[in-house]
């Protein structure tokens, strides 16, 4: 049989968002003229996927290595897409890629935020083969031209949620065909489709709380850190992370503010906007906070924007979350718990959490410009995931870079 083209190449896609990322994508990659094949694991992806050459794979994860390559060699596939390098699937389907020298492209969100998804070969984050050495950035940013603007892209929390509902409530239902599907999220389905339920009929109630903590912040001009929260199923914090999960982070957040921040600051803690509800993250925080003697002194800020509240802040705590550079553009000094792909010498602190409460240290504008510009070149794209306009962008970015147009984001 002969090789196909690699100007016309035949994609796999594994798992994508819940919801029409991948779909789209089939259609952009199909239009382009590309051959596209999708793997669904179970209802969620094929209520999503709706396009023809579905594959639904219904064995366990212990035969997918040798699935996965059967399905290379029987549609003759010359790369793989998948959202998330850290799933059980996808780490087993890395590495099964690795050994037959296919190409693996993953989704995530953006490195830097907002308005960038990440589109990046091989790995992210703490699989990413990005160097940690500032001086690599600066030397590749001085050789490549500025990035032009594009406009902000517009994103939905109520979108998300509808979207999360209908894959979670496919995928109940069709467990009986998808008998060995096993949910990489910590949680049952039906248990976060009711968390996302919680959050939609408390939405109006939280966003005035969230209004009423900033307005009070701004009245009494209090100097605040804050310490954006990330989500208890990520697998960046499972993975590359110390922590266990978001309570344990929470905990040593907290004890380490209550030791040795200025007496005069604050923490002001901030639910991830993409959070479903299963766990009361709010009460999780003043119960750390009163066992620590800072009940007084710690907020928790339930929803709105990030951004004002971050342009204030005294410096930010992240685990390894894309909120980090959010901070870092706007000259706020961050320190990174986990393994991120920005905790660079002269970008961020790089004392530890205890010493950063007292000096925290502003990145180099020029380093952290640097890298931003490298990184755009290497693996961001515009666009966003949870809106039409946002979508349009990622697509058609994605297959710009896909068929070799690096230059399609400027």
């Amino acid at each position: 049989m002969t090789p196909p083209s690699r100007s016309k190449r035949r994609v796999l896609l594994l798992q994508g968002l819940m919801g029409p990322l991948f779909r789209r994508l089939g259609q952009g990659l199909s239009k382009a003229g590309h051959s596209v094949y999708k793997v669904n694991f179970n209802g969620g992806d094929r209520l999503f996927w709706r396009l023809p050459n579905g594959i639904d794979y219904r064995g366990t994860l212990e035969e997918w290595p040798e699935a996965l390559a059967q399905i290379i060699a029987d549609k003759q596939i010359t790369d793989v897409m998948l959202f998330g390098d850290c799933r059980d699937h996808h780490m087993i389907a890395t590495r099964v890629c690795r050994e037959l020298k296919i190409p693996v492209h993953v989704f995530e969100e953006g490195y830097i935020r907002p308005d960038w998804v990440t589109f990046e070969r091989d790995g992210v984050n703490g699989h990413s083969s990005l160097p940690r050495d500032p001086q690599w950035y600066l030397e590749t940013a001085a050789k490549l031209p500025a990035v032009e603007q594009h406009p902000p892209v517009p994103s939905t929390f109520r979108r998300r949620a509808l979207e999360g509902l209908a894959y979670n409530f496919a995928d109940v239902f069709t467990r009986w065909h998808y008998k060995n599907w096993n949910n990489h999220r910590p949680w049952h389905p039906l248990v976060e489709g009711m968390g996302w339920l919680r959050k939609l009929r408390r939405g109006k109630e939280r966003e005035a709380q969230g209004a009423a903590l900033l307005q009070r912040l701004r009245d009494s001009s209090a100097r605040y850190f804050l310490f954006p929260l990330q989500l208890d199923s990520d697998a960046q914090i499972r993975l590359h992370s110390p922590f266990a999960g978001i309570a344990e982070a929470t905990k040593v957040v907290i004890a380490s503010f209550a030791a040795h921040a200025p007496k005069d600051t604050r923490l002001v803690i901030k639910e991830h906007p993409l959070d479903n509800g299963v766990r009361d993250w709010e009460l999780v925080s003043r119960d750390l906070a009163e066992r620590y003697g800072v009940a007084d002194r710690v907020d928790y800020l339930p929803s709105g924007d990030i951004v004002p509240v971050a342009q204030t802040s005294l410096g930010m705590v992240t685990i390894n979350s894309t909120s980090g550079t959010l901070g870092l553009s706007m000259g706020i000094p961050a320190v990174v718990l986990g393994t991120a792909i920005y905790d660079i010498a002269g970008i961020t602190c790089q004392d530890g959490l205890d010493a950063f409460w007292q000096q925290p240290t502003a990145p180099d504008p020029s380093i952290f410009a640097a890298f931003r510009r490298a990184l755009i070149e290497r693996c961001l794209i515009p666009g966003g995931f949870f809106s039409k306009d946002g979508l349009d962008s990622v697509v058609g970015h994605a297959i710009a870079r896909f068929g070799g147009n690096t230059t399609s984001h400027r």
